[in-house]
């Protein structure tokens, strides 16, 4: 655990006396491996110690061949240090807003005034918002997304095209994602998802023709994305359909992720298996011989306890079935007009609470499930040496409180690669 870094020299950031330092280490889904009096000593943008009580950090000092002459030192009394959070599935870049439309759609809301109004709903309305905006606007509204993302303990992103249905406004979202990278610190990783639908003047086989013969040849050839995704379900692309979309962006170097099983069982989920691809995600109606073919098949789940509590889902996922199969699992915010969730902590409490996660199986499932569902757990999403030094800091001494003080922000600090990027 102490091992030092080969390649570091110099000291330069000291996160000391931690009341719980979560490393989230190992492969047990249930254990966070809680260091209490927890200290991380990082060289640069790297951990390059990890371990508990004072005494062990100056034997550490003296130990390792590091130099230690100007290190910044912060005391965390009482407070809790964890990896930093990794959203694996977010589409935050869009125009406008669909407030009147989740107004409405509450439960004594009046969805038929929407039409009467002219309002438009839906995949369309986004789509619609979205190409009307310039890049710079989408830019601005995204930007402020990502800072409130951040500011809830995010380091790193995924973000999804899929609101512009044409090769000129998919490229514009991933123009957007990549100014994004350059504007601010948190990682970013784009998805081309084109086949998150169709638009409503064409039919989908029209549609899909353009997609597999125009669009993913040009992002592929831009290089702005690097994995492709499509929604398999009833009323949107078949398990074939979605074999070929995702077969021909591999041919351009995306790898393939899937939105699936969310209102239907029609071999998605089975697809992803198939194809070895990054994750599956939603997975409302997965069933349970499945999750046991993608354990055993190591494809991860992303769940999204967001988005089921916002369109009132009949039917919840079920990660405590899940994790029996023996499945990897990630929790993400879903980010998106109709689900404007910015908040990594809502979704651990709605993961505890509506889906039966315990705490620790919610955390680990927001740090290293989501880099592991993003292919990236072997520099992130667990404090130990070597890895990426993302970490947040709680303003509690238990992590449980994460779940329990509902609506507070607890997050005191972010580090992203050595380097604080958000201080309370």
């Amino acid at each position: 655990m102490n091992t030092p870094v080969e390649s570091a020299k110099k000291a330069t950031l000291i996160l000391k006396d931690a009341a719980q330092l979560l490393t989230c280490a190992g492969s047990n889904p249930s254990h966070l491996e809680v260091l209490a009096d927890g200290w991380v000593v990082i060289t640069g943008d790297r951990i390059a110690g990890v371990g508990q009580g004072a005494k062990a950090l100056e034997v550490f000092r003296h130990t390792s061949g590091l130099d230690f002459s100007n290190p910044e030192e912060v005391s965390l009394t009482g407070k809790v240090l964890a990896p930093g959070f990794v959203d694996c599935h977010t589409h935050l870049v869009f125009g406008g807003s669909r407030v009147d439309e989740y107004v409405a759609k509450l439960p004594r809301g009046d969805a038929e005034s929407l039409k009467k109004r002219g309002i438009p709903t839906g995949l369309a309305a986004s789509m619609a918002m979205t190409r009307a905006e310039t890049e710079e606007a989408l830019v601005e509204s995204a930007g402020h997304r990502l800072k409130n993302l951040m500011s809830s303990g995010v380091t790193t992103a995924e973000i999804k095209s899929g609101y512009g249905f044409t090769a000129e406004h998919e490229l514009k979202q991933l123009r957007v994602i990549q100014k994004l990278k350059a504007l601010q610190p948190v990682d970013l990783h784009a998805t081309f998802l084109g086949a998150h639908g169709w638009p409503p003047d064409m039919t989908k086989e029209a549609y899909m023709d353009i997609l597999m013969s125009e669009m993913i040849p040009e992002v592929g050839r831009s290089g702005l994305a690097t994995a492709c995704d499509v929604w398999c379900d009833d009323g949107y692309y078949t398990a074939a359909e979605s074999g070929k979309i995702l077969s021909k962006a591999l041919d351009f170097g995306m790898k393939p992720k899937i939105h699936t099983d969310a209102y239907s069982l029609i071999g998605g989920s089975e697809l992803a298996i198939e194809m070895g691809m990054l994750s599956a995600d939603h997975l409302n109606y997965t069933t349970y011989d499945i999750m046991e073919k993608m354990a055993a098949a190591g494809i991860p789940g992303v769940l999204l306890p967001g988005t089921d509590f916002n369109v009132q889902h009949p039917v919840l996922t079920q990660p405590g079935l899940m994790l029996k199969a023996g499945m990897t699992l990630a929790l993400a915010t879903n980010l998106n007009p109709g689900n404007y969730v910015e908040s990594m902590a809502w979704i651990l409490v709605l993961a505890c609470r509506r889906h039966g996660m315990t705490p620790e199986e919610a955390i680990r499932a927001a740090t290293i499930g989501g880099a592991l569902a993003l292919g990236l757990q072997e520099d992130r999403g667990s404090i130990e040496v070597g890895k990426r030094a993302d970490l947040q800091v709680w303003s509690t001494d238990r992590y449980e409180n994460i779940i329990y003080r509902q609506g507070a922000n607890l997050v005191e600090m972010v580090i992203k690669n050595g380097q604080p990027i958000v201080s309370r």
